[in-house]
């Protein structure tokens, strides 16, 4: 029986477009997006233990375990299945947070993958998503795997086709509470929904807008002021600036761009303008796990 896995990875994610198309009853935000991973990710590292606990060994400073989505994900499978084992959890984190990169979700869905393996569960990916769910809206996307349409509040996943991608993001220093822009009356919650038969042709998936971008950029200057930088130099390197938006509720921006040369002359002009951390990355075909859930 494996004893550890080391440097599993937990990948970033783009929302290439982010729609609020209603609300339920429940509070609940309906939703249309594009999720898109890229190969900046944290590194999660697990150690079987044979006592049943579930520790967490470099905790995130000021996080309690029942807030940590690693720790959740972990006692949530053990639960579901009565799994005997517990398990000792270090990460790496690369992934900025609160910046709308996924990165607490990803670290979740890679501890279910990971668990999953090193528990010898044997869980489908159908199980997975829906514990994912449990734990957050973005969760089961990861668990999903691929580039992905989403519908409802995320957990409705349709795969799309797409090519591989460059892009250039930055992550100004703030952090932003998802739970403070869904909840700013300035909202708009009347986005008509997409047909998704369009989607998968070249650049069309980036023809829609982050509805929650004004809303950040209204409470956060300091994405606008990212935001507004980034379009500067990605024009000035040949890509198009008007493509540049936030992904999920903030605080990271990014934009596409045509290769991996723009993508480094655009990272390091943002690098001396000091508007917050620039990263140069490229669309991953999948997330790297995705087989080790038992389809």
């Amino acid at each position: 029986m494996i004893e550890s896995l080391r440097n599993l990875p937990a990948p970033a994610k783009l929302n290439l477009f982010l729609h609020v198309t209603g609300r339920r009853a429940d509070g609940y935000h309906l939703l249309e997006t594009v999720f898109e991973f890229v190969d900046l990710c944290d590194r999660v590292h697990l150690a079987r233990r044979d006592d049943g606990a579930i520790v967490r060994r470099n905790p995130l400073a000021g996080l309690a375990p029942e807030a940590d989505l690693a720790v959740r994900a972990a006692r949530l499978l053990a639960a579901e299945t009565g799994c005997r084992f517990g398990v000792e959890i270090a990460i790496d984190k690369r992934i900025p947070m609160g910046a709308g990169l996924g990165g607490g979700s990803s670290d979740a869905a890679t501890v279910l993958l990971g668990l999953n393996r090193l528990w010898e569960l044997r869980l489908d990916r159908r199980r997975l998503m829906a514990l994912g769910l449990r734990l957050g809206a973005d969760v089961p996307a990861f668990v999903f795997g691929r580039r992905a349409f989403a519908r409802g509040i995320g957990e409705r996943l349709r795969a799309l086709p797409g090519e591989p991608a460059w892009f250039v993001l930055v992550a100004p220093p703030v952090a932003v509470p998802t739970a403070s822009v869904f909840g700013c009356a300035k909202l708009t919650r009347d986005t008509k929904p997409l047909k998704i038969s369009g989607l998968s042709r070249g650049r069309s998936v980036y023809r829609g807008k982050n509805d929650l971008e004004p809303v950040a950029c209204a409470a956060w200057p300091r994405i606008a002021e990212a935001l507004a930088a980034l379009r500067l130099a990605a024009d000035s390197a040949g890509a198009d600036g008007r493509l540049a938006r936030m992904t999920g509720s903030g605080a990271c921006v990014f934009c596409p761009v045509p290769d991996e040369p723009a993508a480094a002359a655009i990272r390091k002009r943002l690098v001396r303008q000091a508007v917050g951390t620039a990263y140069s990355v490229r669309s991953l075909p999948g997330h790297p796990l995705r087989d080790w859930s038992f389809a």
